[in-house]
């Protein structure tokens, strides 16, 4: 008797299955580029014609093992890749002193400055991480995956013991990951687009420390989608009013007219990672749900 068959058999070979299949010895043949499967053939994906496909498959890969990870909510942190962590930046002053270049020193003395806000990025992680895993459901803290304020966003969250992301990007001078990163939530990308994209998908907030051009480029964009109701309004906090105030000039764009009465209220300035956290508690009640799991 025949054994019976099993409802749920597939009627196709997987992708997996073909691509792992030998191929039989064709000679000539099973060599040239057209035989080979067009998803398995690295030259035909990079193609000019293929930027569609290339797109949809860097939006999708990363949607994909974030909905299998779980995350659903995530706070975005970024800012200069410069500022370096307090330690390092002590460090290189006093390096500097002793070199006796006074123009090295002064950078060095602007650095260590700086550095302050690699600590505030750290402590906010740190703490967004550790309040808000407790009643399993976390807010995952995620950054452009590099050094500077993203490391500090990544490390604080690794030393809460917590997950966090990291979106990388392919750059002429290649960016590396920095080593608090989850490594299964380490993404790589080509297209600034589909990145942007993946930093506002899942956020609740985003908080934005000094930067240069690439920090004002997802500030920017990020008030544009809420201004113009293309995303939900969410949080948009600013670290440093000094610093913004000094470097963007809101009350004059009011008085030209280029943006309008109540933009400026858009964002939030804060200073530290707890009154950073407190604006987040206000507007989600965290502390009450962290308490779920005391």
């Amino acid at each position: 008797m025949s054994p019976k068959r099993d409802l749920r058999t597939r009627n196709f070979p997987t992708a997996e299955e073909d691509l792992r299949r030998p191929p039989p010895p064709l000679g000539v043949v099973d060599q040239a580029p057209s035989y080979r499967l067009a998803f398995a053939d690295d030259d035909f994906l990079v193609r000019e014609e293929l930027r569609p496909v290339r797109m949809q498959l860097e939006l999708l890969k990363p949607e994909l093992l974030q909905q299998e990870a779980g995350i659903e909510s995530t706070l975005v942190i970024f800012g200069s890749a410069r500022i370096p962590d307090p330690s390092k930046a002590q460090a290189e002053l006093s390096a500097a002193a002793a070199s006796g270049d006074a123009a090295r020193e002064q950078r060095a003395r602007t650095q260590l400055a700086m550095s302050a806000y690699y600590e505030e990025a750290r402590r906010l992680a740190e703490i967004v991480t550790r309040e808000t895993q407790r009643c399993g459901s976390p807010i995952y803290v995620v950054t452009g995956g590099g050094p500077g304020i993203m490391e500090a966003g990544n490390r604080g969250a690794f030393e809460a013991q917590g997950k966090s992301i990291g979106l990388n990007i392919v750059l002429p001078h290649e960016q590396h990951p920095n080593p608090y990163i989850t490594p299964d939530l380490c993404f790589r990308f080509h297209y600034f687009a589909m990145r942007k994209f993946h930093f506002l998908m899942r956020s609740v907030a985003l908080a934005c420390f000094p930067g240069g051009f690439g920090t004002l480029d997802e500030l920017f964009e990020s008030l544009t989608l809420i201004q113009t109701g293309k995303c939900r309004r969410r949080p948009i906090l600013m670290f440093g009013r000094e610093f913004w105030t000094r470097l963007i000039d809101f009350d004059y764009l009011i008085e030209t007219g280029m943006i309008s009465p109540g933009d400026e209220q858009l964002f939030r300035f804060v200073e530290t990672a707890e009154e950073a956290w407190e604006i987040l508690d206000h507007e989600y009640d965290l502390k009450t749900a962290a308490q779920c799991a005391v």
